[in-house]
């Protein structure tokens, strides 16, 4: 190749750049409808504000580049320290579950990336995420700042005992498996509210549990079977 056609070829890159940078962008909208079509509304999840919010997040930045190819597919994907971002679907079903709306405050245990906390920020009002791993909320708290969520506070502690101080809440998103439902959580919720929590052990299929309180009373109901990264604890709990 001469000279001339390298820099023939150069200052056609340069002119086409501008027409490039939109089709990149365009190719992870088409990724994001067709996780829509394919993995949500086709199962089911017909709760219009959870279906808007999976619309506009934009799950990609939610995991590292090298996996962004990826973050659209029907799987759950690592964000490091042994953590994972759910599902697409698992994430939409949580949500409907406890039938987010605008004025509600949520509490989200486990932020991990901070996507199940970007999807609930775009319905409510004010959302609370508890990570247990420092460099996971101090990653997803960048991150959501630099993406414009301003309603969202990233608290980095166990999330066992949720947030005696913000509570109650309308709702309470377990984004990892617990033994047990933990009773502070049961405490903080509001009367009405729902909260939606796998139980069981790491080394076994879980239950996806819903709890309502009514009148004072609490009801559960199993929802499906699910696979979660263990509810993590401090290493010395206070019980």
């Amino acid at each position: 190749m001469n000279i001339l056609s390298r820099i023939t070829g150069f200052i056609l890159l340069f002119l086409l750049w501008p027409a490039v940078r939109p089709a990149m962008s365009q190719d992870y909208a088409r990724m994001r409808n067709d996780m829509m079509r394919d993995q949500i509304i086709s199962r089911g999840i017909t709760h219009r504000s959870t279906l808007q919010a999976m619309r506009k997040v934009e799950r990609h930045l939610f995991v590292d580049k090298s996996l962004r190819s990826r973050a659209y597919d029907d799987n759950p994907l690592p964000i490091g320290y042994g953590q994972t971002i759910s599902q697409p679907f698992i994430v939409a079903y949580m949500t409907s579950l406890i039938d987010p709306r605008a004025g509600d405050k949520i509490l989200e245990i486990g932020t991990g990336s901070g996507y199940q906390a970007a999807v609930l920020a775009h319905i409510t009002d004010s959302v609370y995420t508890i990570e247990i791993v420092k460099e996971l909320g101090q990653s997803a708290t960048k991150r959501l700042e630099e993406l414009g969520y301003n309603n969202i506070r990233v608290i980095i502690g166990d999330g066992y005992y949720g947030l005696p101080g913000q509570a109650p809440f309308d709702a309470i998103v377990v984004t990892a498996a617990a033994e047990h439902i933990p009773p502070p959580l049961i405490e903080q919720l509001r009367e009405g509210g729902k909260m939606v929590i796998p139980v069981g052990s790491q080394f076994m299929v879980q239950n996806l549990i819903l709890v309502e309180k009514k009148k004072g009373r609490i009801t559960t109901r199993n929802m499906m079977p699910v696979r979660f990264v263990p509810f993590t604890r401090k290493e010395n709990p206070k019980d």
